[in-house]
């Protein structure tokens, strides 16, 4: 616990435990790695490098049946011209979109590009396998 006390000097000092004094050190290495993150992500929206949505764009992305689909959408493209310039068919970007197909890396690295964003941001997360089915029952 803390001691709060003054130097003869009347300034006002705190005492703290070894171990109350680690943890302020690293919270505040911890503020300090944050900051650095914070204002290199403002550096790349400033640069126009990094995209930002709006709380609608964020909610239509969230009702979007794929995040691809949402972002070919804001990106004013339909699906025969994005997929002429990924040089796919349309219809393997169709089931692309609607989920029934993956895609390969390659393939979602270049509608990524073309669409001007990160592959994380047009992949979906896979949902975590659950263990306890994973195993083999013998």
């Amino acid at each position: 616990m803390p001691v709060m006390t003054k130097t003869p000097q009347g300034e006002d000092i705190v005492i703290l435990a070894r171990t109350e004094y680690d943890q302020l050190v690293f919270a505040a290495g911890e503020d300090a790695a944050d900051a650095a993150i914070a204002g290199r992500l403002i550096a790349r929206v400033d640069a126009g490098e990094e995209q930002t949505l709006t709380a609608e764009e964020m909610d239509e992305l969230l009702a979007s049946k794929t995040p691809l689909a949402f972002y070919r959408k804001k990106s004013g493209m339909t699906q025969a011209a994005l997929a002429e310039r990924a040089g796919i068919a349309q219809g393997f970007l169709s089931e692309i979109e609607n989920g029934a197909k993956t895609g390969d890396v390659k393939t979602l690295r270049k509608l990524a590009d073309i669409l001007k964003v990160s592959l994380d941001d047009i992949v979906v997360p896979e949902a975590p396998i659950d263990n306890a089915r994973k195993r083999k029952v013998s």
